[in-house]
C-alpha cells in the first residue's frame, strides 16, 4: 500500500466542518429499561437499525452494544417553521442539500449513537458504552409505570460515571391518551427530582411513528456541549467491538487483517500509523499464577466511520480501525477492553489493583426487592468474595484479598489483566440470584504490573 498523504491536523476542531462531514464528535447514549425503543429511536434520526445479530433479531432485544452515526441538520431558509427545522440524515449524506420545498439544509452536528441493551442480565454490557458516552437519551415508555428496573438501573449507572447531559425521551405516547402522557410526564418529573438528570428536558415522541425526532435533533444540537478535545497528545483508543471481517473460505491471497472498533478518547489517529494493543495476548502459568501479556503491534491500514473512508480520526466518534493484525485475534470481540495507541505511549497493564470504594446503601433494579417486599440492603464487601468490575470498557472479575474498612479501600486480585491507569474510575457488581447488580463505584489508587508492561510514558 502506498503511504497516506500527510495531514496537517494542527488546526483541527470538533466543529470544524472538515472533521464533521466525516466523523462524528460527540458519543450520545441510549439508555433505559427494555423495549422502551432505544434502537428504534437510534433508527429514527440515523437510518441504520443496530440489531444486526441472529439472536437480537429472534429476541428483538438488543445483546451487543449497538452503534450509528447521524448527520443532524438545520434548515437556514427563512420560511422552514420551527419546530421542524432539525432533522437526522446518515453520516454519508451529503453535507448541504435542498429538500422538496427548495429549503437548504446544512450539517449542524455529527453524531455517534452508542445503543445500549435494556435488559438486567445485560448491565456490563451497558456500564462498557457508557465509558464512552458524552451524553445520554434516557428512554421511558409512557405506557409504564415510571420507574422501570432498568430506567433506575441505568440512571444510576451514568450517574455513577458523572454524565450530566441527558435528554429524556418518553416514547411511545401513540399508545395512549393526550391526558395520560400529561400525568406520566409529571411521574417522571417528580422521579427525575434529586437525580442526575431533574433538570433534564422531557420530550414526548413516537419513535415507530416519528414524532417529534426533529426536537430531538435540536435538542442534540444546541443543549449538549460537545467536550474540550486534546488533539495534541499521542493517540488513545479504547475498544468496544472487534470483528474478523473475511468470510469463510476465502482465499488466502485476499484475508485482510482484524479491525477493533471503538472510541478515540485524546490524541489523532492516522492511517499507516504504527500502533499497540494493550494487554495484547494473555498466557497464565498455573503453577506459578504469573500472568503474561504480549502486547500486539500492528499497523493501521484504513479509518472507517461507518462508510465514510477517513484519513485520520480524532476523539468523539466511533471509528473502525482496519490492521495488518491475524484477524483471529480480534474474532467475536476478543480484543474489546484493550487499549489502542502509539508504541511507547500506553498505560500499564495490572493484575492487582487497590481500589477506594463507596456502596449503595440498596439496590436499584431487578433484583432490588427481596421476599419481604423491601428493597435489598447492600452487605460490606468480604474478603475472599468474587465482585464483577467494570474499568473503562474492560469487565473483569475481581476477588477481594484485603480490606480496609476505616478507608474504604479494597484490594483486588484481577481474573484477567486490565490496561488502565492510576485515578481511572470503576463500577463493583455483586451477584444476587444468579445475575450481576450494581453496588457502587470506585477509583484505582495503587495496584501490582505485570512484568514488562509498565506504563510507557511518564507523563501519562
Amino acid at each position: 500500500m502506498s503511504p497516506a498523504p500527510v495531514v496537517d491536523t494542527s488546526n483541527l476542531s470538533v466543529t470544524s466542518l472538515e472533521v464533521m462531514s466525516g466523523q462524528a464528535t460527540i458519543n450520545i447514549g441510549t439508555i433505559g429499561h427494555v423495549a422502551h425503543g432505544k434502537s428504534t429511536v437510534v433508527k429514527g434520526l440515523s437510518g441504520v437499525h443496530t440489531v444486526k445479530f441472529k439472536q437480537e433479531k429472534e429476541r428483538n432485544i438488543t445483546i451487543k452494544l449497538g452503534y450509528a452515526n447521524a448527520k443532524l441538520f438545520k434548515c437556514i431558509d427563512p420560511r422552514c417553521p420551527r419546530p421542524g427545522n432539525y432533522c437526522g440524515r446518515g453520516s454519508n449524506h451529503p453535507d448541504k442539500w435542498v429538500d422538496k420545498n427548495g429549503w437548504e439544509w446544512v450539517l449542524d452536528r455529527h453524531v455517534s449513537f452508542v445503543d445500549c441493551p435494556g435488559h438486567d442480565t445485560l448491565m456490563a454490557t451497558m456500564l462498557n458504552g457508557a465509558a464512552v458516552m458524552d451524553g445520554a437519551l434516557l428512554l421511558v415508555a409512557a405506557n409504564e409505570p415510571c420507574p422501570q428496573p432498568q430506567t433506575a438501573e441505568h440512571l444510576a449507572a451514568v450517574e455513577i460515571m458523572k454524565l450530566k447531559n441527558i435528554v429524556v425521551l418518553q416514547n411511545k405516547v401513540e399508545l395512549v391518551s393526550p391526558d395520560q402522557a400529561v400525568l406520566q410526564a409529571e411521574e417522571i418529573k417528580n422521579y427525575l427530582q434529586g437525580t442526575v438528570a431533574e433538570d433534564s428536558p422531557i420530550i414526548p415522541i413516537s419513535a415507530v411513528m416519528g414524532l417529534n425526532l426533529d426536537v430531538v435533533a435540536e435538542y442534540l444540537c444546541t443543549q449538549i456541549p460537545i467536550p474540550m478535545r486534546d488533539f495534541s497528545s499521542k493517540p488513545q483508543l479504547m475498544v468496544l467491538r472487534s470483528f474478523d471481517v473475511n468470510k469463510p473460505g476465502i482465499d488466502i491471497d485476499q484475508i485482510t487483517g482484524g479491525v477493533a472498533g471503538g472510541s478515540i478518547l485524546k490524541g489523532v489517529l492516522r492511517v499507516n500509523d504504527e500502533i499497540e494493543i494493550r494487554p495484547g495476548v494473555i498466557t497464565k502459568n498455573h503453577e506459578t499464577g504469573e500472568f503474561t501479556c504480549t502486547p500486539i503491534r500492528t499497523r493501521v491500514v484504513s479509518l472507517k466511520c461507518e462508510k465514510n473512508e477517513l484519513q485520520y480520526a480524532v476523539p468523539g466518534s466511533l471509528i473502525a480501525i482496519g490492521t495488518t493484525m491475524d484477524p483471529s485475534l480480534t474474532r467475536a470481540d476478543r480484543l474489546v477492553g484493550s487499549v489502542i495507541g502509539i508504541p511507547g505511549h500506553l498505560p500499564g497493564v495490572y493484575y492487582s489493583l487497590d481500589i477506594s470504594y463507596n456502596l449503595m446503601k440498596r439496590l436499584i433494579g431487578a433484583a432490588a426487592v427481596g421476599p419481604s417486599g423491601k428493597r435489598i440492603k447492600v452487605d460490606k464487601l468480604r474478603v475472599g468474595e468474587i465482585l464483577r468490575m467494570n474499568i473503562g470498557s474492560t469487565m473483569t472479575g475481581a476477588k477481594i484479598t484485603g480490606l480496609r474498612d476505616t478507608t474504604n479501600v479494597a484490594r483486588l486480585e484481577l481474573i484477567t489483566p486490565v490496561c488502565t491507569r492510576i485515578g481511572d474510575k470503576v463500577t463493583v457488581s455483586r451477584k444476587y440470584e444468579q445475575h450481576w447488580r450494581l453496588i457502587g463505584n470506585g477509583q484505582i489508587k495503587k495496584g501490582k504490573l505485570v512484568h514488562g508492561t509498565d506504563e510507557s510514558n511518564s507523563a501519562l
